[in-house]
């Protein structure tokens, strides 16, 4: 069966008078995936988000949510999202029940049916118990599943969440991430957030977006793969030679590093039984030798501190 595809935007653009914001930002959504969103600040995330949500309209491009285009049909459209901004926007002076009430007319749940959409939303945020307390009276973490709560109320298609484990102690977090994982089996989510870990524990797509263009877009098993990487770090006592690390049956290439150090890249079986060897031959001492395994901090370092970014445009 085909996935759904619950975002597509194309070829998106924003100016901000002559500034340049946003640049040909191209990717789809499909249903049951967890985007997580990174980017640097004023790298244009803020604005791309504002856009997906129908807060800001494009300079040029296209954006349909739920199939519905977001331009010609921005009522029907923005009925198929849910939205919780990085400061929730509860009512400590209402009761859950009383603010999931207005909330459900807000987002124009029939009359006869909105029992029923609070309930089902309580139970899916873990608010069973809540209906009659204060909101200001709930931790932080239960007034961020509140928030969670308002931005599924009307079972829309797509859920933005901004942040949404800021402020929240280690518990805390683990249960809303929790959370954000089980709202992905139904919905197509996009989770903006500066939390690198978070995004590897929740997402299963991950996307980076650095001077208003989309640098990297890959799902979270590829990610895994490529920190896991396929080079191996070489420490020696005596300077090394790297022609002849280059040498080495099934080392496609050799980089000096800092010291005596020196990363050597492979393609397939991991050669490193053979670069023991090699070492050893001519006496350059073996102090260390392991897989090189990078960080999603390090990928997203490498994206977003250069002065020219190397990576193309992409599409999901």
């Amino acid at each position: 069966m085909d996935t759904k595809i619950l975002i597509r935007v194309e070829k998106l653009y924003r100016y901000y008078g002559h500034h340049l914001a946003v640049e040909a930002i191209s990717f789809e959504l499909a249903q049951g995936e967890v985007l997580g969103f990174l980017g640097p600040n004023g790298a244009g995330k803020s604005t791309t988000m504002q856009m997906i949500s129908g807060n800001l309209a494009p300079s040029a491009g296209r954006i349909s949510i739920n199939g519905i285009d977001l331009l010609d049909k921005p009522r029907q459209a923005k009925a198929e999202i849910g939205y919780l901004p990085e400061q929730p926007p509860v009512y400590p002076d209402l009761t859950v029940n009383e603010y999931l009430a207005y909330c459900a007319r807000l987002h124009r749940v029939i009359k006869g049916k909105r029992d029923q959409a609070m309930a089902r939303a309580m139970q899916r945020c873990g608010l069973e118990g809540t209906g009659r307390r204060l909101i200001g009276n709930l931790s932080k973490g239960f007034q961020q599943r509140v928030g969670i709560a308002q931005a599924v109320l009307h079972n829309p298609a797509v859920v933005i969440l901004d942040e949404p484990t800021v402020g929240l102690d280690p518990n805390q977090i683990r249960d809303i991430r929790t959370l954000i994982r089980e709202l992905g089996e139904n919905h197509g989510i996009i989770l903006s957030t500066h939390i690198l870990p978070e995004v590897q524990a929740t997402c299963s797509r991950v996307q980076i977006i650095h001077r208003g263009r989309l640098v990297f877009s890959e799902s979270m098993e590829t990610l895994r793969q490529r920190l896991t990487g396929s080079a191996l770090v070489l420490e020696t006592a005596g300077p090394p030679d790297i022609d002849m690390l280059r040498q080495v049956e099934g080392v496609s290439a050799a980089d000096a590093l800092d010291g005596n150090r020196t990363r050597l890249h492979f393609d397939a079986d991991n050669p490193a039984d053979r670069v023991a060897a090699c070492v050893s031959a001519h006496g350059w001492g073996l102090v260390e030798l392991a897989l090189d395994r990078q960080t999603l901090e390090q990928v997203f370092v490498d994206l977003t501190c250069s002065e020219q970014t190397s990576g193309t445009e992409a599409a999901a």
